[in-house]
């Protein structure tokens, strides 16, 4: 049986290698792609979701998010995923066409028509996910599982506390944290060690039409480097639906700092003292060498 699953991305290199698997694996049926501000702005994050689908010839919907987070100033990560987001490889332009509604109410429909659960995967900024939830609550019972890609117990990439898409939009992180609904979070701690070295980067570039286009971007993403690795962190979303038995799971409380020189920061009760309610299932621990040849096994199924 697929698993129903819409993705909610900021494409951004990373999240290229998340939706190549996501949209080629049979176990998952992906109901549509819903695009945030994030890595680069709205527009090219669009543009390049829309490239990835065509690159893939997937007939799957696609809607437009927000442009800004909710309450502060938006700031990009184009110095490491290039001005595009998709840097290093010429995909022809896109004359797919975008749905007419935002992307929060695609997003509302497709969850409450579905006779299923469905699992929603954000490896962006959660400025969507927020709206979704607060705007219409009743999508609450529907969704089996939210698997996010933001956070991190163990210092972060844009200070020394807060990973970048907590950080873009901390309110929305918060709100998403605190809705409820069933959530895995896979931060830095975890994601900085899902990394694909040099030898493995250079059979990827073997593998097809498709390891081709992945190496091309892996040689212009600056998210580590060829010697130390490339950390693929939105990609732990994927692998975690399909190998789940690669990562080791906390139950526990989590929480978003919003405001001052914190705003962003994950806290999480991993001590169990704040005698809080646990409401996330947060990724401790990875199997990383296994974690890069699964990956590699699976780069080499696509065309």
């Amino acid at each position: 049986m697929t698993r129903k699953i819409i993705i909610d991305t900021d494409p951004g290199i990373d999240d290229a290698a998340a939706l190549a698997v996501a949209l080629n694996d049979p176990q998952l049926d992906v109901l549509m792609l819903s695009t945030v501000a994030g890595n680069v702005n709205l527009s090219y994050t669009t543009e390049n979701a829309k490239k990835i689908l065509d690159f893939f010839a997937k007939d799957i919907p696609i809607a437009q998010g927000n442009r800004a987070p909710l309450l502060v100033e938006y700031e990009d990560a184009s110095e490491i995923h290039g001005e595009t987001g998709l840097n290093g490889y010429q995909f022809p332009v896109s004359k797919r066409v975008v749905l007419r509604e935002h992307a929060v109410i695609a997003m509302k429909n497709k969850i409450l028509q579905s006779a299923e659960k469905v699992t929603l995967v954000a490896i962006g900024p959660l400025t969507n996910l927020a709206l979704l939830l607060n705007m219409y609550p009743e999508v609450k019972t529907k969704i089996a599982e939210l698997i996010i890609m933001g956070g991190s117990t163990a210092g972060g990439n844009t200070n020394s506390a807060a990973e970048f898409n907590f950080k873009v939009d901390p309110h929305a992180a918060q709100i998403v944290l605190q809705s409820g609904v069933p959530l895995t979070i896979f931060g830095l701690n975890v994601t900085s060690r899902a990394r694909l070295k040099l030898q493995d980067i250079n059979q990827i570039k073997t593998f097809g039409r498709t390891g081709a286009m992945l190496y091309d971007l892996f040689s212009h993403y600056r998210g580590g480097d060829f010697a130390a690795g490339l950390m693929i962190h939105d990609l732990c979303t994927i692998v975690y639906l399909l190998q789940p038995e690669l990562f080791t799971l906390q139950y526990t409380h989590v929480e978003v700092a919003t405001t001052g020189p914190a705003a962003g920061t994950l806290i999480a009760d991993l001590q169990n003292r704040y005698c809080k309610s646990a409401n996330a299932n947060l990724a401790v621990d990875i199997a990383a060498a296994e974690f890069a040849d699964w990956v590699k096994a699976k780069f080499s199924e696509l065309t």
